[in-house]
């Protein structure tokens, strides 16, 4: 299907000699990225740029004489989760620029992706997580019962 406003399109490659023999589709553009696969039953995938949360590059030894290489997506899209844009030409490229776009999407969106900082837990029992003192079960080192109201001068 041919669409509007496309930034970027490409086909998977074939493994051995990297030519577009597959029916997998890949069409970017400013909002969203569209993966279209299948001759006889087709299927269209599509994944708004501003869920996307991470891209990874990888290419082993065969991708990178060949020139191609495979971009894992990881995303917050319900349908799609984590997925691979398999086979490219040019990936270094389609990644970089790929990034930028979800970053331009992300603001024009106003989403704002927030990194979990684990382990960085301050306080009584800071090396046992955030639940429970050292002497587990939700007790502090001092004996009290951190998962209760007493002792904590809350008036009932």
């Amino acid at each position: 299907m041919k669409r509007k406003n496309v930034i970027w399109h490409d086909r998977k490659r074939t493994k051995i000699l990297g030519l577009p023999w597959t029916f997998t589709v890949y069409n970017l553009t400013e909002d969203r990225l569209y993966i279209d696969t299948g001759l006889f039953n087709s299927r269209e995938d599509e994944v708004r740029l501003y869920r996307i949360t991470d891209l990874t590059l990888t290419r082993n030894f065969w991708q990178k004489i060949i020139g191609t290489g495979t971009i894992h997506v990881d995303s917050g899209d319900k349908t799609m989760g984590h997925f691979d844009i398999k086979n490219i030409k040019r990936p270094l490229q389609v990644k970089d620029s790929l990034s930028e776009i979800v970053e331009s999407a992300r603001v024009k969106a106003r989403v704002y992706m927030r990194e979990s900082l684990q382990g960085n837990h301050i306080g009584p029992g800071a090396d046992d997580g955030p639940e429970h003192g050292p002497l587990g079960g939700g007790m502090d080192f001092d004996g009290y019962d951190m998962d209760s109201d007493a002792g904590l001068g809350h008036e009932d």
